[in-house]
């Protein structure tokens, strides 16, 4: 039986230096900030036993790294604490998140880069299905951020973080495969900040270089990255990075552990998430979709996202731990997770970026009005 539909996310557009910036994105996500930290305050001490004050106490090695390694979004994270009338290191700590519990937990996803008609020509396109808690939902945002020196973002991203999933005015974009592994290195970034440098990239191999010459990221993490060249898959760890090509059809997929990363992080199985299962089927799947595919229906981008989505992105082989999951209520509920939506982008020669996002998990049959949205919006 499908869930009730939960209202789109707000739309809040952002502009001017990095503190005007997070003063109104603090301003206007303060209710939303807020009830982040009540989540991820339940969730740390459910999963690491770690009340807030421990868990801000940690983050000030974070708040070190970003104030000396990425000075610029630091100011903007001041500029929200501000905002939102919090202290800075409430900010820190949702945007290390990740890092801060040891990979006790993180969001899962299924995500799939591909350039249509192979490595060569056609079309880019950026997917995934983002799955976490289903009690952040009402504390997501559709945000563009426009700033001098860099291409105009348009991302969907937790209220406080700097950095999430979507792509920028250059034609790159992001999808994000958390990994359970350690170790954690509090002198490298964040993930988050990391995703927020790659959309401030104009390509993808600007973007790598911006991270590698600031020292890697702090923690275990997929980011899918493509630009109109076309996707590549980084496994980025503190040990080391690894970069997964498409494959001669042109296309590369990935769930929560690493394939070619070999770099010694210790990864322990995670039971429940599936993630091994998932990449199986959605490999399996895509063997299908292609035999679909053809350059008319490429063209005809309504019908190719609906393809992907009724094809890929709803199926439920292996449920709850599925291509789109439900939430398994065997866990606690404070790290259940369920697909919260499914975004697709696209990148062409010639032509501006775009996405479309169907909010909410319920994938298979027709999205109600309102719950197709589209990436810039109007």
């Amino acid at each position: 039986m499908s869930l009730p539909l939960p209202p789109p996310p707000p739309h809040i557009e952002l502009a001017g230096s990095p503190r005007e910036i997070g003063l109104e994105h603090g301003k206007q996500l303060a209710v939303q900030i807020r009830r982040q930290i009540q989540v991820y305050s339940a969730m740390f001490q459910r999963t690491s036993n770690l009340d807030w004050q421990a868990v801000r106490n940690i983050s000030v090695a974070y708040q070190n790294t970003i104030r000396f390694l990425a000075p610029d979004i630091y100011d903007e994270m001041e500029g929200i604490a501000e905002g939102a009338n919090l202290s800075i290191l409430d900010i820190v700590a949702l945007n290390a998140r990740s890092e801060i519990a040891l990979g006790l937990f993180s969001d899962g996803c299924t995500s799939l880069g591909w350039k249509l008609g192979g490595i060569g020509y056609g079309d880019v396109i950026l997917a995934q299905n983002w799955d976490w808690t289903p009690r952040i939902q009402e504390n997501l945002a559709m945000m563009s951020i426009d700033q001098p020196g860099h291409p105009k973002i348009y991302m969907i991203a937790e209220a406080g973080i700097v950095g999430k999933i979507g792509f920028n005015s250059a034609s790159v974009g992001v999808c994000l495969n958390a990994i359970r592994a350690h170790p954690t290195d509090a002198s490298k970034l964040p993930i988050h900040v990391a995703l927020r440098l790659c959309l401030q990239s104009t390509s993808t191999q600007n973007a790598i270089e911006r991270i590698t010459s600031l020292g890697g990221v702090a923690s275990s993490q997929h980011i899918l990255i493509a630009d109109r060249s076309g996707a590549l898959a980084m496994e980025l760890s503190p040990l080391g990075d690894a970069y997964i090509p498409p494959n001669e059809r042109g296309y590369v997929v990935h769930t929560n552990h690493f394939i070619a990363n070999k770099c010694g992080v210790t990864e322990p199985h995670w039971p429940g998430v599936g993630s091994h299962e998932r990449l199986a089927r959605i490999n399996e799947l895509m063997k299908q979709v292609e035999g679909e595919v053809g350059a008319g229906l490429a063209d005809g981008d309504g019908e190719f996202r609906h393809t992907l989505r009724h094809e890929i992105f709803s199926d439920t082989f292996n449920s709850p731990a599925s291509i789109c999951c439900m939430e398994n209520p065997v866990k606690p509920i404070e790290t259940r997770s369920r697909t919260l939506f499914c975004i697709m982008m696209k990148f062409s020669s010639g032509a501006a970026p775009s996405a479309e996002v169907v909010w909410g998990n319920d994938l298979a049959g027709p999205v109600p009005e309102g719950h197709i949205l589209q990436m810039p919006w109007v």
